[in-house]
């Protein structure tokens, strides 16, 4: 438990985490500066240097960042419900947009002018994840061992197809190995507060756990296939989760789009670019993919029950994470083995989100892209007579939009479908 003794109000609470809910476009550095705002400089409810270890402490887990740090900070000023009100309030105003986009895309999605406008979104995605990977390179890629990694990790997923999990770990592995020798070894244990001995943990951690993952097992005994598939298969990628939505997309994608057949392709470029549109984070495109699929197999009926399970199983672990580790924040932040696991984590994700951007790039430039089989390596291969002229100028529309005007994501994305729609009429 916190050990503020003046706590705000629970109707402040809900007031101001409506707020952030409500305005969390962005991207999770958006997120992030929106809630330091609001909680530190706005109102002193937390103080600055807990605010940026707290943000430490929820980069170290997986799972959205943004909406785990919104949750700390529930926790921090009034427990465990204050942590439910923040993590709830920062993801229910955007899955509501989902669902209703959905409904809308199902039933709008195939029309001509619809499509036009996509392909808008789609250039401003592309652009999007560029911009992702440019950020987190320059925080991530600070040495000769960050940029193997990267690269690495890279060809392992682009050109090997290796499970994203394995490149994870290796990463880990990686970045604690090569981490330079002579630091500070770990400090003594710092004291943690009552009721976090290991005993309460563990009945915490399970308690969560059962919460979380009963349900699925429920709609597996019961044999809904799809729902179960889609409960199990989310709450997995909760778990390797590190380094944001983008870092996943492209391991979703693959299982999603190739394994399961769920969707396709196309529509799991619209997923995420929708998804862009929404507040709250991004990994709210799992609620998105369940829905579309739970409407391609039994309507929309299915699709809403598809959307429930999948934000069950994406966010009900990140409650688990933070009022499991919250407690022993002050420990997990000073050490330097964990650090290191993170650096060499981060790198790797850098990698990853190179190839998901040129995946996209590739899907949304080229009508037809095929494989080329180079022993171990399947290496995509666009046919280059297969461009879209409307697609490549609207990328760079999107680029000049973006990266030369630096204008925000809620204001691109609504030009680029408009310029969109207006090639579509030419």
């Amino acid at each position: 438990m916190p050990d503020r003794t003046d706590p705000p109000a629970y109707r402040d609470l809900i007031r101001v985490f409506g707020r952030i809910g409500l305005l969390s476009f962005g991207g999770p550095a958006a997120q992030i500066a929106l809630m330091h705002r609001e909680l530190v400089e706005t109102r002193p409810w937390l103080d600055p240097q807990g605010f940026l270890r707290a943000l430490s402490l929820c980069m170290l887990l997986p799972g959205p960042e943004a909406m785990q740090l919104a949750t700390y900070a529930g926790w921090r000023l009034r427990g465990v419900p204050g942590g439910l009100i923040a993590g709830a309030l920062f993801v229910l105003p955007g899955a509501a947009v989902i669902a209703a986009l959905v409904a809308l895309y199902v039933s709008f999605g195939t029309l001509p002018a619809v499509q036009a406008a996509f392909l808008g979104i789609k250039a401003g995605v592309i652009v999007i994840v560029l911009q992702a990977l440019r950020g987190l390179a320059r925080r991530a890629l600070g040495t000769r061992t960050a940029w193997g990694i990267a690269a690495l990790a890279f060809a392992g997923i682009f050109a090997l197809n290796l499970p994203f999990p394995l490149i994870l770990l290796a990463a880990a592995a990686l970045g604690t190995i090569t981490a330079p020798p002579g630091g500070k070894a770990d400090p003594a244990p710092r004291p943690v507060p009552i009721g976090s001995t290991l005993p309460h943990t563990l009945l915490r951690a399970t308690a969560w756990a059962l919460a979380w993952l009963v349900p699925l097992a429920a709609l597996s005994l019961a044999g809904l296939e799809l729902l179960a598939g889609i409960g199990w298969f989310f709450a997995w990628l909760a778990v390797v989760t590190f380094g944001g939505a983008y870092a996943v997309l492209a391991y979703m994608t693959q299982t999603v789009v190739d394994a399961y057949g769920w969707i396709s392709a196309p529509q799991m470029i619209d997923a995420l670019g929708l998804a862009e549109t929404t507040p709250g984070p991004l990994i709210l495109v799992t609620q998105f993919v369940a829905m579309l699929a739970g409407a391609l197999q039994g309507g929309f009926g299915l699709a809403l029950a598809a959307g429930l399970v999948a934000l069950w199983a994406t966010f009900v672990p990140c409650f688990l994470w933070i009022f499991t580790a919250a407690p022993y924040l002050e420990r997990l932040s000073d050490r330097p083995r964990l650090t290191a696991a993170l650096s060499g984590i981060t790198a790797a994700v850098t990698g990853v989100i190179l190839n998901l951007s040129l995946w996209f790039a590739l899907h949304v430039l080229f009508q037809e892209v095929g494989t080329a089989v180079l022993g171990p390596m399947r290496l995509p291969l666009p046919i280059l007579a297969t461009i879209d002229p409307h697609a490549l100028a609207l990328t760079l529309l999107a680029a000049l939009l973006m990266l030369v005007l630096r204008r925000s994501i809620p204001v691109s994305l609504p030009v680029l479908a408009a310029a969109g729609l207006l090639s579509g009429l030419m």
